[in-house]
């Protein structure tokens, strides 16, 4: 199991950027994939983003397609999610995730995924 622990959340206003980190460390750290989801109040957890171990695969939910960025640098075990334009919409609380089996898993509320952080908070004011 990993200790996935997410950092860069905080309180910006429509249009504004953001940078999500979450770092890992475990018993083992090869060939697991990562990604993002999030959840607003009253509603389920929903997929974000999704890279693969090397970062030749990369998944995004329509949604944030074309604002969002997520990328890793496995020397620091660390993936990443850039934010750009932000909506009132993308507010909800953004949980980091990692698991060895990257396809369909990733989608969904990922509730087949293994391992994830506690979360951090994204609010977008209009």
């Amino acid at each position: 199991q990993l200790q996935l622990v997410e950092s860069g959340g905080g309180l910006v206003q429509a249009g504004d950027s953001l940078t999500l980190s979450c770092a890992a460390s475990g018993r083992t750290l090869s060939n697991y994939a990562k990604g993002w989801f999030r959840q607003a109040p009253g509603k389920e957890r929903e997929f974000v983003a999704a890279i693969n171990w090397s970062g030749s695969v990369i998944y995004y939910a329509d949604s944030v397609k074309g604002r969002f960025t997520i990328s890793r640098d496995n020397a620091k075990n660390t993936v990443y999610l850039q934010m750009n334009s932000l909506k009132p919409e993308d507010t909800a609380v953004y949980y980091c995730a990692a698991n060895p089996a990257f396809g369909s898993i990733w989608s969904g509320s990922g509730h087949g995924i293994g391992d994830w952080g506690q979360g951090t908070q994204v609010t977008v004011s209009s």
